[in-house]
């Protein structure tokens, strides 16, 4: 895998392309949404994976029985 390097350089002509696609109009929706997407994905790496509502109601069924 090749190391990805983004200098100040690229930063600019990813912005300009992300301007020309979506308008200025959109980019505070765009940056809330990335934000978001970045913080849920850190909480679910860093939180043990909870159990649902589903997995505990089918085992207490079966211990039951």
């Amino acid at each position: 895998m090749l190391p990805v390097r983004l200098g100040p350089f690229e930063l600019i002509i990813i912005l300009v392309i992300v301007i020309i696609i979506f308008g200025v109009g959109r980019l505070p929706e765009i940056g809330g949404a990335v934000g978001k997407a970045i913080r849920e994905f850190r909480q679910s790496t860093a939180e043990p994976p909870k159990k649902s509502e589903k997995e505990t109601a089918a085992k207490s069924e079966t211990s039951e029985d």
